[in-house]
């Protein structure tokens, strides 16, 4: 395979994927459990000479089943597909998934998506994985569905740090605490979040700090507080502190306000994405704008202290480009 393939449905699979060793899963976030999933997909892959492929779903099924306010994504289908390009897979097939999808029986499950539609050679899946109406598609029936069409079966245990396993659920509560550090080690990457610039109330820009605004997702979940962040904006990697969180002004979905040191161009419109380097504090409450701004300054200056010691955590990290 040469060029990475993003794929959004299995009704037209080009012929370049035909018999590819597949792993499947909602892999949000793509942490390290995640990572050692697609890493013996690849090694399985390259040795049967085929292509790799994830076949993952969106929205997550806890966003279709369960009541607002939706789980805290780590992942959403464009980080995904970066991370799965950056791990060196050919392709990634992100399939709708809503309750009609879920009522699909896990028979037909593998006749349509895993026979017909791709024709694999291999499925590989972690222990906890279940598929198809009532979650019947489980490993032990994946396995017997295997056998009986000709592909290959194999189910990984899931990964342990301590006496915890790797689970994107361990990483959201780490992150919903500020504790950026604990979770970038569990991800195995500075974990990065994307989103578009759209025009703030340019309050920032009135105290010298113009900022990067970007309207988070409805289960966004982050710690309120200040972060060292490197960002990747109209084909540049850039420094940065960022704020979430309003305490002194309106709180009430705050955007995520990133400024970009060095740098005042008119970005509104466009993409950005915001890697986390290190937490500075959480959000407080100032007497006035002067105290507010002397804190913005010291901000600024630890945020750049903290970029200029981070280090890539992995090959992974450093092929996403935000740490050099």
């Amino acid at each position: 395979m040469s060029a990475f393939l993003r794929l959004s449905s299995l009704d037209d699979v080009p012929t370049t994927l035909r018999g590819a060793y597949v792993a499947i899963g909602n892999f949000d976030g793509m942490h390290r459990g995640h990572q050692m999933v697609l890493s013996t997909l690849k090694a399985r892959a390259e040795a049967a000479g085929v292509p790799a492929v994830v076949l993952t779903f969106e929205p997550h099924p806890r966003d279709v089943f369960a009541p607002a306010p939706f789980m805290f994504r780590l992942t959403q289908g464009d980080a995904k597909a970066t991370l799965a390009e950056a791990l060196g897979l050919d392709a990634i097939a992100i399939l709708d998934f809503d309750r009609a999808f879920s009522q699909i029986e896990a028979e037909a499950f593998v006749s349509r998506f895993l026979v017909d539609a791709l024709g694999v050679t291999g499925v590989i899946v972690g222990s906890d994985f279940h598929f198809g109406r009532q979650r019947r598609g489980t490993p032990a029936f994946l396995k017997a569905a295997g056998d009986a069409n000709g592909f290959a079966v194999e189910t990984l245990a899931l990964m342990d740090e301590g006496d915890e396993v790797i689970s994107s659920s361990r990483i959201r509560a780490a992150l919903s605490e500020g504790a950026v550090a604990a979770a970038n080690r569990l991800l195995g990457y500075h974990w990065f979040f994307d989103g578009c610039v759209v025009r703030g109330d340019q309050r920032g820009r009135e105290l010298g700090y113009p900022t990067a605004n970007t309207v988070t997702h409805a289960g966004f979940q982050l710690a309120q507080g200040v972060y060292a962040v490197r960002a990747k904006v109209a084909g540049q990697v850039l420094d940065g502190v960022a704020a979430f969180g309003k305490p002194m002004f309106n709180n009430q979905r705050p955007p995520f306000e990133t400024h970009l040191f060095d740098f005042d161009a008119d970005i509104y419109g466009q993409t950005i994405s915001v890697a986390l380097i290190g937490h500075i504090r959480g959000q407080e409450v100032f007497s006035g704008l002067d105290e507010l701004i002397a804190a913005m300054d010291r901000d600024s200056r630890k945020a750049r202290e903290l970029i200029s010691t981070a280090r890539p955590l992995g090959a992974l990290d450093s092929k996403l480009g935000f740490i050099g």
